[in-house]
This record gives C-alpha cells, structure tokens and sequence, in this order.
C-alpha cells in the first residue's frame, strides 16, 4: 500500500465511510480545502452532510458505495467495523483503507504547532477553552473537538494559520496515531476497561501519547495534582510543564462566586492572565489551567487567554442550561464515569439550588458493571435519583448488570426505565428552586428536550 503521505496528497481521491461525524465532516472539510477529491456517505442526514454538500462534496445518504469506486484511499469512522457494507467494499476492490485517526495524524504533520488534548476527563471542555485562547490570539487554528462549541456554531473549525488544536481520546489507543508538539494531559482514570487490562495498561498508553511530542521542541503539559498523571509521566524524558496546586502553571487569589471560580494565573512565578469563569466547578478551573498552561507554552499572549476564557460559556452537553419547568431549572451533561458525576455534583452543589435531581442513563454495560460500587457512591449524593435504562452503545446486553441494580443501591432512587416512562415521573417530581441534570453520553438529553416541550412554562433559559 502506497503511504498515507501518498494517498493524501492533493488531487487525490478518498471516499469517507460515516462522513456525517463530528470528527469525520471536519476531516472531509480539511481534506477538501487542501485540494483532495472528497465523497463520502452517511447512515442518515443531517446538518453537516447539507454544509459539505454545500461545499461542493459529493455525499451519499446509505451504504450503496456510489462514489467509492475511482477512489484511491477509503476512510472509516471507528463506528464502521469490517462488517460495514462499504468496508466490505473497499475491501473487495482493493482500495487502501485508513481509520480516522491516521488521517487526522497525518495532517497535523503539515501544521507548526499541533495542540492535542488527553485525559479521561474533561478533554472536550478543554478543548474548547484553548480554541477560543488561540481564536484571540489571532492564531487562526484549525480545531477539532468532540462537542458543540458556539464560537464556531459547530464541533469544528477549519482555519489557514499553523496550528491545529484536536481533542485526542485514548480509546483503542487511536490518540497514538497524532503527531502532537504539545500533548495535553487532564487526568488518568479507570475507563475504557473494555478495551484496557486495568489502570496500569491506561497509563502506559497515556506515556506513550505523551511520548510522541519531538524531543528538542515538543512539550507534555500535565495536571501535577493527578497521581496517575505524575506516575504515567515519571521519567519520560521530555520537557513536562505542569499545572495545578504548587506547579509552574497554577492559581492565585481564587475566588468563587456561586461556583464560578476567578483567579489569577501564574506561570512561571510570574501573572499571566486574570481569569474569570462562567462555567461552574473546581474541574472547571483545572481545565482552564490547562488550557492557559499550553497557551503559554506556545507564545500566546495572555491578554488572549484573559479573553478567550472568559468568553467561554461551555460547550454542548457540559452543565449545558437548556430551560426552565414549573420553577426547575433544567440542565444536561454528558457526564458518565463516577468521577464525572462527583464533579459535577460538586459544581452543583455550589449553585444555590433546593434540591439536586439526577436523571442519569449509564453507558455501556462493561462500564456500569466495572465501575458499578463507584458510581452508587458517586450518585448518592443527589437528593433524588432517576435511574433510566443502560445504554448500549457498542455492546450487547450481558443478562448481568442493569440499572435497576443500581437503583437498589441509591437510597430513594427510582428505576423507570425508557426515556418515555422516565418523562411524566421526572416531571411530577420537580419542585420550585430545584435543578434537574439529565446525565450520561447516550441519548438522555432527549428527556430534557421532551420535558421542556411539554411543560406549560417551559422557556429557554
């Protein structure tokens, strides 16, 4: 097979298999502007299928492989596994297949500075912070994300100046495939643990990540209050800036206001940017460390960071405000590991609130089943719990686990199934002064969605 270099090189034909993504329509974006002929399908429309068609890029609803013959390379989201009509396809005519995560590597060799964000938790958030430093800074970045970011309208951004900005996630190891000169390190934590032996494998991958930054000029910055970050990192032999309680990177003169941190940010001993925040939490000004400590390390001014982060109002389906019901604020996060439930419990908790309603979906069984003690403790915290179905994801359903197990577990929780029993039971319950998260990755945002078309006064917050 020629190499990726090869295959592309502008003026060379790829076909995209689930070009409807969030990190797929970008990657086609990005292939189409740098000259490369662009088709692609998609199981079902939506909005970025109309913007790349509106780009001049053939795309196909279905898996009938129209446009795949003449290609010369195929890409495939990690969703498409070989049983995929169209993988099959490439397959049967030859034509290379490369996943995802070896295009996205192979363009940011073609970048000066290449900023990729890691962590079990807290990456998106992240990445969000640092696209809106480098927007300010006039870095004119390329980004690549795994959620909604408003400055872009979108979970992408395709800019002309020499960085890219890409959030890096370690499932399956697909981050390894990246050519990062700055890598980002949030935290490590047990997860993916149907993918990984146990945390000890977790962290040899997170090492390997943060090995892959060049060794004169690249840069690991890395969170120093995280013990899994500081052992996966011990000795790696590259320059390391951390963040964080007593790091180089770290904040003065906090201050919190309903959950809302402002500080000062101190690099090096000396004051970088005054910070303040509107999205809530603890985590939350980890997160803007972050993003300020590799804003730093890379020459933007931080005047930039000052602005950028305090422009930055979340991203979809982070603590995201969708409404108000009969009183209730309505809220939605994408939170679904224990450690994620717990910060934004903690968060929450420093809203001012009557009383803090959780309607959490688990995803995956493995996960739910691995980590099932964790999340009882984690979700005991909420004065009411709903628990919904698990959602499957990937997996098929091991007759072993399920949510009402964990209902059993919560003191008062309540096991209601379906997102449609879920709905008038959610809303009956609500009180005045009260906040209602609906939490998981899967498909629970909906019931938000559904409460607020429902309530009489429901209305945008």
């Amino acid at each position: 097979m020629e190499t990726i270099t090869a295959l592309l090189e502008p003026g060379r034909r790829t076909h995209l298999i689930g070009i409807g993504g969030v990190s797929m329509s970008a990657l086609a974006e990005v292939l189409f502007g740098r000259g490369l002929i662009v088709t692609g399908s998609d199981r079902q429309e939506g909005e970025a299928l109309a913007r790349l068609r509106e780009l001049g890029i053939l795309v196909e609803t279905g898996e009938s492989g129209l446009y795949m013959p003449g290609a010369d390379a195929a890409i495939r989201t990690a969703a498409a596994r070989e049983d995929n009509p169209e993988v099959m396809a490439a397959r049967r005519m030859g034509i290379p297949l490369l996943e995802r995560a070896d295009a996205w590597g192979e363009l940011m060799r073609g970048y000066k500075r290449s900023l990729c964000v890691a962590g079990t938790h807290g990456k998106t958030t992240t990445t969000g912070m640092l696209a809106h430093i480098a927007v300010e800074a006039g870095a004119d970045p390329t980004v690549m994300m795994g959620g909604r970011l408003p400055l872009f309208a979108g979970s992408y951004r395709v800019g002309q100046g020499g960085m890219i900005v890409a959030e890096a996630c370690e499932y399956r190891n697909s981050y390894h495939r990246f050519f990062p000169t700055t890598a980002v390190i949030l935290n490590i934590d047990a997860d993916h643990l149907d993918v990984f032996a146990g945390l000890d494998e977790l962290c040899d991958s997170f090492r390997t990540f943060a090995g892959l930054v060049p060794d004169e000029s690249g840069v690991i910055v890395a969170n120093g209050e995280d013990a899994n970050t500081r052992r996966a990192l011990d000795g790696i032999g590259r320059r390391a800036v951390w963040f964080g309680k007593d790091c180089a990177v770290r904040a003065a003169r906090a201050v919190n206001n309903r959950g809302r941190y402002s500080f000062t940010v101190m690099a090096d001993g000396k004051p970088y940017a005054a910070v303040r925040l509107k999205v809530p939490g603890r985590h939350n000004m980890l997160n803007a460390l972050a993003a300020a400590a590799a804003a730093y390390v890379n020459g933007l001014p931080g005047k930039a960071a000052e602005r950028g982060l305090a422009a930055f109002a979340g991203v979809g389906r982070r603590m995201e405000c969708l409404g108000n019901l009969n009183g209730a604020d309505i809220y939605d996060d994408y939170a679904h590991h224990p450690s994620e439930v717990s910060a934004t419990l903690a968060a929450a908790r420093l809203m001012g609130y009557r009383r803090l309603v959780c309607v959490f979906q688990p995803h995956t069984y493995s996960r739910t089943k691995a980590l099932f003690e964790e999340f009882i403790s984690a979700l005991s915290g909420f004065d009411k719990v709903f628990l919904a179905d698990i959602y499957a994801a990937r997996e098929s359903d091991p007759g072993d686990i399920s949510s009402e197990m964990l209902a059993d577990g919560i003191p008062g929780a309540v096991y209601a199934g379906g997102l449609d029993e879920l709905a008038g039971t959610v809303s009956d319950s609500l009180r005045p002064g009260d906040l209602l998260i609906t939490m998981g990755a899967g498909d629970i945002n909906k019931l938000a969605y559904a409460l607020l078309a429902g309530g009489r006064e429901g209305r945008k917050a």
